[in-house]
């Protein structure tokens, strides 16, 4: 997927480009830019020497040396004073520019820490928001896979007000009692209405089975690829629209499109539906398509339907609170 955030140590990472928060003299400062330096040998600190001092905002380059990368990009974020130095706008320049850099080094991949939610004192929540806003607006311009590394989940935080909404949706439609679910009942007084419905549905499978096996295989259904690029069509989008949205590489969409038999794990073909902005009914009609659906004993799921009912279809703000509550990320 394009976008992606991993809990990783950021030199251990693989990437064309890996980003450094740098000091503005050319030192070595603490946290990420020590470990930087550390696994990338003394040559790093001789190469920065010779950029000398780097503005806030403002980023530059060298060559990768041990690490796994083509070049490191020194980035230079802001110290948090309360919102009232433009910091939030120099923490943008940092992404812009590194991103920038990485685009005229012809880097396929790039790698960040998390800017300024260290020594720095930024809110993470702040921090985290205008990683999101920054790599949103490039990658509808841009093909490059970005990862946001983190050393765990805690290592950022989402805004109060988003966690409390999530985690209350969480709690008033996680797990239902097992016999309950199994029919797909919502509360003890469908029960009854629930078992009628699977009886009857249980009598037209038997019903059905005694068709020729020919008739059967005729009567297939449109496959999730179908359906994916008749909803594209109907909605009058373009493919890469629909793909980007989606935080899904243009490979991957290129192989769902051309094989109509092809059947994309479950967080890509939710993605689509992010991406299509459908509500829950067409989410599930067209995940249902790969025999996918959504239930209320997955968190997954249920955080799925919440941004859906809430019409929120931004798939990197969805991803952030996936990754908070250990789910997988959606894209491909």
């Amino acid at each position: 997927m394009p976008f992606e955030i991993v809990r990783n140590d950021i030199t251990n990472m693989k990437a064309d480009a890996i980003v450094n928060a740098a000091n503005p003299r050319p030192i070595i400062g603490y946290g990420v830019d020590s470990g930087i330096h550390k696994k990338a040998g003394s040559k790093l600190l001789e190469a920065r020497k010779k950029i000398g001092d780097i503005e806030f905002g403002d980023a530059a380059a060298t060559e990768g040396f041990g690490l796994d990368a083509k070049i490191i990009i020194h980035a230079v974020s802001p110290v948090w004073q309360g919102g009232r130095a433009n910091e939030i706008q120099l923490l943008q320049s940092c992404y812009e520019k590194s991103l920038q850099i990485a685009v005229d080094n012809g880097c396929e991949s790039i790698a960040f820490p998390l800017l300024s939610a260290g020594n720095h004192g930024f809110p993470k929540d702040i921090c985290l928001e205008t990683a999101i806003g920054v790599f949103s607006r490039f990658l509808l311009r841009h093909d490059m896979h970005i990862y946001l590394v983190v050393f765990g989940r805690n290592a950022f935080e989402l805004s109060e007000k988003l966690m409390c909404s999530v985690k209350s949706y969480i709690d008033d439609n996680y797990i239902r009692e097992k016999s309950i679910e199994e029919y797909g009942a919502a509360d003890k007084r469908d029960v009854r209405e629930a078992e009628l419905v699977y009886l009857r549905r249980v009598m037209e499978q038997r019903s059905r089975s005694t068709k020729d096996i020919a008739q059967l295989v005729d009567e297939v259904d449109e496959s999730f690829s179908q359906a994916l690029i008749r909803l594209i069509d109907e909605k009058g989008l373009t493919d890469p629209y629909v793909y980007k949205k989606a935080n899904i590489d243009r490979k991957l969409f290129s192989k769902i499109k051309n094989n109509r038999d092809y059947r994309p794990g479950k967080a890509t073909c939710t993605a689509f539906a992010v991406a299509l902005e459908l509500d829950v009914k067409q989410t599930r009609e067209l995940i249902g398509k790969a025999g996918y659906a959504l239930t209320h004993s997955s968190k997954f799921d249920i955080i799925i339907e919440y941004f859906i009912t809430s019409e929120n279809y931004d798939i990197f703000e969805i991803n952030e609170v996936l990754f908070a509550f250990g789910q997988p990320l959606l894209g491909g």
